[in-house]
């Protein structure tokens, strides 16, 4: 049985994976502080599985090369430079593979998800940030280095608010949920979004982007209309990958997926304006993600089989 777990900011997915690619043991685990705590959870979660282990993969956030160590995490504080491939193989006693947790769900999407029979395509995950994972000619593009797929921190305005990677105007501050937060509060402080701002218990500083969608799937014109904002700039984002990858498919997956149509048609919408030629070049598919919160941890244990063959 293939093994994959998902290291994310608040919770550690694992899944045993069947040869029809299938999940048929799970376990979730709360993501602990520090390097040693994370290197804990995770083979605590592997060995809790009661299937038998045939290989082990691991997907995180942030920069892993191509021997397992994971160079820094914007989104999970303190883990810089840590050998998590070795560090778990010397734990659980077998070879364990690590990538890339975006990486991970588009390998799983590629395989068992929305982008099966595909040659070309990329996954971007929209959530507390923004990662990617690219297949070209059927294969995971990772770069020289294997840190391939970092999108959420393009530059797009050089005079926009700070992010966590510690530059201004990264795409994700404005097409993540924190982004989508964002947004909102700032039309929330100018006088609009009144229902909104009820969602949050009347103060325009709480506002998040779950109460956005919340109100929008409940027909305010206004929390529409930010989502329409928002999935403008969602759409730059994948105008520019499309630009470069010339991708037949972009996948669109993480948490705000769950907003459906009220997230993709502005996205479709947008993007026919601001991708290079749309005219006078093939469509490309703008979809969202089908195996959800499991593709990170289903990619990491079918990529284990991979590397590890």
């Amino acid at each position: 049985m293939r093994i994959g777990v998902d290291v994310g900011g608040t919770k550690c997915l694992a899944v045993a994976v069947d040869d029809g690619n299938a999940v048929v043991e799970e376990l979730r685990v709360p993501t602990p502080n520090g390097p040693d705590a994370v290197v804990d959870a995770i083979a605590e979660a592997v060995c809790a599985l009661t299937s038998p282990v045939d290989s082990i993969g691991v997907g995180i956030a942030g920069l892993v090369d191509r021997t397992g160590t994971l160079r820094v995490s914007p989104n999970l504080p303190g883990l810089i430079d840590l050998r998590l491939g070795a560090r778990l193989a010397e734990r659980l006693g077998t070879a364990v593979s690590v990538d890339n947790d975006a990486t991970c769900a588009a390998w799983g999407e590629h395989e068992a998800g929305v982008a099966r029979g595909t040659s070309h395509a990329v996954l971007v995950t929209l959530g507390t940030g923004i990662g990617a994972g690219i297949v070209v000619d059927g294969r995971i593009e990772r770069g020289v280095n294997g840190f391939a797929g970092e999108p959420g921190h393009m530059i797009v305005d050089p005079d926009g608010p700070r992010c966590p990677c510690g530059r201004r105007g990264c795409w994700e501050r404005y097409a993540s949920g924190s982004g989508l937060g964002r947004l909102a509060r700032d039309a929330a402080m100018a006088g609009r979004l009144d229902g909104v701002v009820g969602l949050a218990g009347g103060d325009a500083e709480t506002v998040r982007g779950e109460h956005v969608t919340a109100a929008a799937r409940s027909g305010d014109s206004e929390a529409i209309e930010v989502m329409d904002d928002f999935g403008w700039w969602v759409a730059l984002g994948i105008a520019n990958l499309v630009n470069i990858l010339d991708p037949e498919m972009v996948v669109i997956g993480g948490g705000l997926v769950e907003a459906g149509e009220l997230l993709l048609k502005p996205v479709r919408a947008a993007y026919q304006e601001l991708v290079m030629s749309a005219d006078h070049r093939p469509p490309v598919a703008i979809v969202p993600a089908q195996l959800g919160e499991h593709a990170g941890a289903i990619g990491a244990a079918l990529l284990s089989s991979d590397v590890l063959a």
